[in-house]
């Protein structure tokens, strides 16, 4: 455990100084900036113009449905912001080493494989999280000053959306043990689109109630399970009425169940064993 640990601190720090961190770092602010201030401007012009002389409560509602639709169309794009950085830092985490020789020095020492798979996933999950307390954080924060919303179940639904970046990241350290980085970067964005697709076609197919549609979109969701995290956490972080009526674009129609969830994370736990056992076998 004393290995893992320091190798997951070497890891934070050694990521920390590389310039995809502060690129996305700085992307990040950007959009929390963009965010606030195009939410600020949406909010104050639709302040009493909605429903102009209608009760109090009416305008309650609508600002509660404007708010949250804003605040997830706001997570959806933390989300993306998120999934990429997991899958740039997990696709040259071995891959790079490995090419470039530094990894021998690591594993000529009395530290095995399997340590070192662990330290860097560690590391990197740590980071990821930092990286995503902030842009939640900021979300959360903005809509939270500015208009009094907080979104129902949060802390479960910001972990899912976390969850979801640990998954990719996790299948890019293992693209990674065996492919070149270039490589496992297009197999991971190009498996983030299969679950992409096959997210919106179960949504759609749950609106216009076709079955053929929805079982498409759970076998893709069986395939590689990162849509249905998102889809999850949405519905925990939407509004009962959006709920209710399906009305908001980014909620769920069609709602993973708790098992699809314990699935992902059953799926990640293989991932990652799999890592292991391929860095171990793999020669260096």
């Amino acid at each position: 455990m004393n290995a893992i640990y320091i190798l997951a601190r070497m890891t934070f720090v050694q990521a920390v100084r590389r310039r995809i961190v502060l690129t996305g770092l700085l992307l990040g602010i950007c959009f929390l900036v963009i965010f606030s201030i195009g939410f600020h401007m949406i909010n104050t012009s639709t302040i009493g113009a909605i429903t102009p002389g209608g009760g109090q409560g009416i305008q309650h509602i609508v600002d509660t449905e404007k708010s949250s639709g804003l605040f997830l169309a706001g997570l959806y794009a933390v989300t993306f912001l998120g999934i990429a950085m997991a899958a740039l830092l997990g696709a040259d985490t071995l891959a790079g080493e490995i090419n470039s020789g530094t990894i021998q020095v690591i594993v000529t020492k009395p530290i095995r494989r399997s340590d070192v798979v662990f330290g860097k996933w560690l590391g990197f999950a740590g980071l990821l999280g930092l990286y995503l307390l902030l842009l939640e954080g900021g979300t959360t924060l903005s809509i939270l000053v500015q208009s009094g919303y907080v979104a129902p179940h949060l802390f479960a639904g910001l972990v899912l959306i976390y969850l979801e970046s640990l998954l990719i990241m996790t299948i890019a350290m293992f693209c990674s043990s065996r492919l070149s980085a270039l490589a496992t970067g297009g197999v991971v964005f190009g498996l983030y689109g299969l679950a992409f697709i096959g997210g919106w076609i179960e949504q759609i197919g749950a609106v216009l109630n076709s079955p053929t549609a929805v079982t498409v979109g759970i076998l893709t969701s069986l395939i590689i399970p990162s849509e249905a995290l998102w889809r999850r956490a949405s519905y925990e972080m939407q509004s009962p009425l959006s709920g209710l009526l399906g009305i908001s674009p980014f909620g769920a129609t069609s709602v993973p169940s708790l098992f699809m969830i314990a699935y992902a994370v059953l799926y990640l736990l293989v991932v990652l064993a799999l890592t292991v056992r391929v860095f171990h076998k793999r020669d260096l």
